[in-house]
């Protein structure tokens, strides 16, 4: 088995010290270590984090091969820095019962850049109506424990209850894409000032917040654990953060994109800013960053939407909602909230490891960074500067609204069970 000393890492920001890794796991950490025939490498005060867990990815595949793969889109996440990743159901076909399900968790083990645990559909054919195959997903080797319609709302109250009613019986969760769909019909962008201003359908924020008000009460009466993705509103921090003073089992996460971007993005008609939820305004952004920072939000997850370029590259009313986040997302955290003094690594740690991976229950992902734990990490120079250029991402699609934005900080390697998949920034 082979050794690996990372000498002078700062280990979750703090002091330096040095980290020896045996065979998949991590066998020391300390200062002045050594290791006979290990291979060394100097990490001169990078930031070493335990491997980032994502609740949230679009791996496309099966069905839209042309946008990404298990293969590119895993590789992707290595380049940003993640061990692990959750697979959205929206596929073709869906991933509704034990069989996609299984297809996809095969997949990822079999390119190897990162864990791929697959998210099961809520209903069949992510089409509202009747459930999925919940207990038979759940029981087959891909042991699935998150369920979620995402790309589609569950709005159907009692469709929801039974949903939760279910999952509790094994401690799954069922994570809800908040979106009352007669309240978002032709919305284009953010209802507001600047909707009004461009005459585009406007997306008003109570189509998200009367939905994650009435499944909080849902998950509070059967007693079971609901998730809100992509949460993107002021008021919709408010209900969770009510709802969470209740006792409620209610978990909530942001998308860097919605820490960072504003509606005002859209005056320009770039379809790249075209995401769903809708970019937000400045007020919105406030207060998901401050949410962040105070656990009422309690993960970073990246809704990794990738899209081939015809289908973005046209006019917007046309164009596919999502962008491309992975390879970017740990490099908008550290401009949004660690070099704002909103987080310090290891409170990045905490929302992008530590918690996804609890509330995924991902075994082996976010684990400390102390002897005897899988080797699972990431390095990161965060004194890197740089300008974002998609024709280096290893993702299929380019969708991305930071190119050419300069962004800190640069994941430079990165160790799945102490097997290097990133190495001088380049895959292996």
């Amino acid at each position: 088995m082979s050794k690996i000393l990372i000498r002078g890492a700062k280990v979750l920001g703090g002091e330096p010290q040095d980290v020896l890794i045996d065979g998949e796991t991590i066998a020391e950490v300390g200062t002045g270590l050594s290791a006979e025939d290990a291979e060394i490498v100097e990490a001169g005060g990078k930031v070493l984090l335990p491997g980032l867990v994502d609740l949230h990815t679009h791996l496309r595949e099966p069905g839209r091969e042309d946008s990404e793969t298990v293969l590119t889109g895993t590789r992707a996440a290595a380049s940003g820095g993640y061990t692990a990743v959750f697979a959205m159901a929206n596929t073709f076909p869906v991933a509704d019962t034990a069989g996609v399900v299984e297809q996809v968790w095969r997949l990822g083990k079999e390119h190897g850049y990162c864990d791929v645990q697959p998210i099961g559909a809520v209903t069949v054919g992510l089409e509202g109506r009747k459930l999925a195959e919940l207990g038979a997903m759940h029981e087959s080797a891909a042991g699935v424990t998150v369920f979620s319609d995402d790309g589609k709302c569950v709005d159907d109250a009692v469709i929801m209850r039974r949903a939760l009613e279910y999952v509790k019986a094994f401690g799954g969760v069922v994570a809800q894409h908040a979106q009352e769909p007669r309240l978002t019909e032709g919305a284009q962008m953010n209802e507001g000032v600047v909707s009004a201003e461009l005459g585009l359908g406007g997306w008003p924020a109570v189509a998200e917040e009367s939905v994650i008000a009435r499944d909080v009460l849902l998950a509070e009466h059967v007693g079971s654990r609901v998730h809100i993705c992509h949460l993107s509103t002021a008021g919709s921090v408010e209900i969770v953060r009510w709802a969470k003073s209740r006792g409620i089992r209610v978990t909530a996460e942001v998308t860097p994109h919605h820490l960072l971007l504003t509606d005002e993005l859209v005056r320009t008609y770039n379809p790249v800013y075209k995401v769903n939820p809708p970019l937000r305004t400045e007020r919105d952004v406030r207060a998901l960053r401050e949410a962040l920072a105070d656990g009422t939000i309690d993960i970073v997850a990246t809704d990794h939407a990738p899209h081939p370029h015809e289908d973005k590259d046209c006019e917007w009313a046309a164009a596919a909602m999502g962008m491309v986040g992975l390879e970017t997302a740990l490099s908008v955290v550290q401009e949004t909230m660690v070099d704002t003094g909103l987080l310090d690594w290891a409170g990045v740690a905490d929302r992008m490891s530590f918690k996804p991976a609890q509330i995924g229950q991902a075994t082996g992902h976010g684990r400390p960074v102390s002897a005897g734990e899988p080797a699972n990490l990431t390095l990161v120079d965060t004194a890197y500067r740089g300008q974002v250029d998609p024709a280096g991402f290893a993702s299929r699609s380019r969708n991305t609204p930071y190119q050419g934005r300069e962004l800190p900080g640069r994941v430079t390697h990165t160790w799945l069970r102490g097997k290097a998949t990133l190495v001088d920034g380049k895959l292996t």
